[in-house]
């Protein structure tokens, strides 16, 4: 992977100031102490999922059940780009911080008076880079490094092309970049990098076209890789280390990412990480998943395919693999395993404390391991309609799959549940510690698979099946709707507290609050408020267009927000974003979800709700033209 001439020069003038820098802040508080900080403190949300537990969980109660109902708009402001709007903004000290799809603009408002612009990041990438992105060229937002006393505070994004950009928190200038993936081979860039002490962390998406999957450490300040991790190959190229799954050697340990493989089919296996991160600092551990291999046709690939489909717990400062857990091995689904990992401590059905990882899979099975052993603790489905395995075998932590639902050549599966699509994709969720609930946003869908067979071509798509999607058994299979569920979950019990169905995915993820609410947005275009409790629904409001990305909230000056981007698109919206009408294009998602364009369009921006609209412009006079 070539870096060009201009980004090398950046980075050689980053590094000289790195040097000095590393000298002059030897006794400066790690910047990660202070990022902590940040995130303990109502007034900001400076990272996804909030904090490093990853629980998209405000202790605010401002805004509560009983009195959400007068939940008004106070503001709002549009990025001008249309295509899906995954992820969300960042709020760091008073500043909102926005990033949109391609070609990826990034803007800071100030929040006493966001109708000004405080400065804008509009990159210029190779259009080339919308050809090869799988499914719309969503971007799932930023990561916010708090600076160090001497290199100033960074935001940090992706951009389509496979770029890594640090950005001057105070001006949006470049400070560096550096490509992180190469767009020739068909890698791009939609994932949140994600901070962790004085390192930025990113992977890459591009598995649809064979790329090999991988996790990058750099440093903060000046963009020098500090460390790589491949999800196929050697144990050297993948960091697994001598101890890894000690505690669970029945899940594999050495030379499986080439034992698993026939020939040289590692090399184009994909397992790309391109969804959420959490981090312990307890553990030092932080936990990701690798995506699905390469090609979706599982018939060209015999084998497990270690380590794709994996949750990992990775040192930090090394990169080094203490476990990893493949759930599904030899997928035959395109089940791609990164979805969100969230952190609780909660007692065990034994009554055993435990410090817990719970991450709902788009396998359909919701997983709770120990994030100390990686031991895994509960499988359980997160829908009782999902039918290609049976249960999944505590002891090895194997799936029993139902032969029915396979997928081989010469035959064409019918009814698999989930689809593709699974039953949670990268939706972020939330976990409400003192329900000790986990909040899912799910898909319900299930699809008919056919396998077929083609040679890989660099740059090119490498799929090898044609799909199609329509709603679970719960569902209105004759009107296409009936194809999400919003759930709470009790991942001790392995009981849903409560559940209820929706028209569409709920694909962008929740958030809770203490105040017994959780919120998500729905891709015909709601923000929705229901009860923690119950479920009940309590309040909603039509944005002007379907949500793909979750609700974040803030105080500031004393009033709570609840901010969440508009912009339908992603994969669900892949036929309304490239005017598709095969119902087999888009992977199969075009059909599934043909009635989606009925209730809403394309759009792009971000809302922001308080109670009674109370906001900056309670005054009228702020912000107004001032001929004095």
């Amino acid at each position: 992977m070539k870096t060009s001439l201009r980004h090398r020069l950046l980075v050689s003038v980053s590094l000289v100031a790195a040097m000095a820098a590393t000298q002059l802040t030897a006794t400066v508080a790690r910047a990660n102490d202070r990022l902590i900080e940040l995130s303990k403190s109502n007034e900001n949300w400076v990272m996804p999922g909030r904090t490093y537990d990853a629980g998209n969980y405000s202790p605010m109660t401002q805004i509560n059940s009983k009195n959400v109902k007068q939940l008004r708009v106070a503001w709002s402001f549009s990025d001008g780009v249309l295509n899906g709007h995954e992820g969300a903004p960042l709020v760091v000290n008073g500043k909102m911080f926005v990033n949109g799809p391609f070609p990826n603009r990034t803007f800071a408002l100030n929040l006493d008076d966001p109708g000004k612009i405080l400065w804008e990041n509009n990159p210029k990438q190779s259009a080339s880079a919308r050809a090869v992105a799988c499914c719309d060229v969503v971007n799932r937002g930023l990561a916010y490094w708090p600076g160090d006393g001497t290199t100033p505070a960074l935001v940090f994004k992706n951009q389509l092309d496979g770029h890594l950009v640090a950005m001057n928190a105070d001006t949006g200038e470049t400070v560096w970049m550096i490509e992180n993936a190469d767009i020739k081979v068909g890698a791009t860039e939609t994932q949140a990098p994600y901070v962790v002490k004085d390192e930025v962390l990113t992977g890459s998406s591009g598995a649809e076209l064979g790329v090999r999957g991988y996790v990058t450490a750099y440093d903060a300040r000046t963009g020098e890789r500090k460390w790589r991790a491949y999800a196929t190959g050697s144990d050297k190229d993948m960091l697994i280390g001598k101890d890894f799954n000690i505690h669970n050697p029945q899940y594999g340990q050495a030379g499986l990412g080439l034992g698993t493989w026939e020939g040289d089919e590692w090399k184009i296996g994909g397992g790309t990480n391109w969804g959420w991160y959490a981090f312990d600092p307890g553990t030092n551990l932080v936990y990701f998943g690798t995506g699905n291999p390469a090609p979706w046709n599982a018939t060209m690939r015999p084998g497990d395919n270690k380590w794709t489909m994996t949750i990992f717990g990775r040192d930090v400062d090394t990169g080094e693999a203490k476990f990893g857990y493949q759930k599904t091995p030899h997928d035959e689904w395109d089940y791609a395993g990164v979805n969100v990992m969230m952190l609780s401590d909660q007692k065990d059905s034994t009554g055993k404390a435990r410090k817990l990882l719970t991450h709902p899979d788009r396998n359909g099975i919701v997983y709770t391991l120990d994030r100390e052993t990686g031991d895994l603790v509960s499988a359980n489905k997160i829908d009782d309609t999902v039918n290609w395995v049976k249960h999944v075998d505590m002891k090895t932590g194997v799936p029993v799959r139902d032969p029915e639902y396979a997928t081989y050549m010469d035959h064409k599966g019918r009814d698999i549940c989930p689809s593709a699509m699974g039953y949670h994709n990268q939706g972020f969720d939330s976990y409400d510690p003192e329900k000790q609930l986990f909040f899912l946003g799910a898909n319900h869908i299930c699809m008919d698979w056919e396998p077929f067979m083609l040679p890989y071509r660099a740059g090119q798509f490498f799929v090898g099946a044609t799909l199609a999607m329509y709603p679970g058994p719960k569902g209105n299979r004759q009107g296409l709707e009936g194809l999400g569920q919003i759930k709470a979950y009790n991942a001790i019990t392995g009981q849903m507290k409560w559940e209820k169905m929706e028209r569409f995915a709920v694909w962008g993820g929740t958030m809770t609050t203490a105040g017994d609410l959780v919120f998500y947005g729905t891709l015909d275009g709601f923000l929705k408020a229901r009860d923690t409790r119950t479920g009940e629904l309590l309040w909603k409001f039509k944005l002007p267009s379907g949500v793909v990305g979750y609700p974040i909230t803030y105080e500031h000056k004393g009033v709570q927000y609840v901010a969440i981007y508009y912009g339908v698109g992603g994969w669900p919206g892949v036929g309304m974003v490239f005017d598709l009408e095969d119902p087999s294009a888009g992977l199969g998602a075009v059909g599934a979800f043909k009635n989606l364009q009925r209730y809403t369009k394309q759009g792009g921006g971000v809302m922001v709700f308080s109670l009674d609209g109370h906001g900056p412009y309670d005054d009228p006079k702020v912000g107004e033209y001032d001929v004095n």
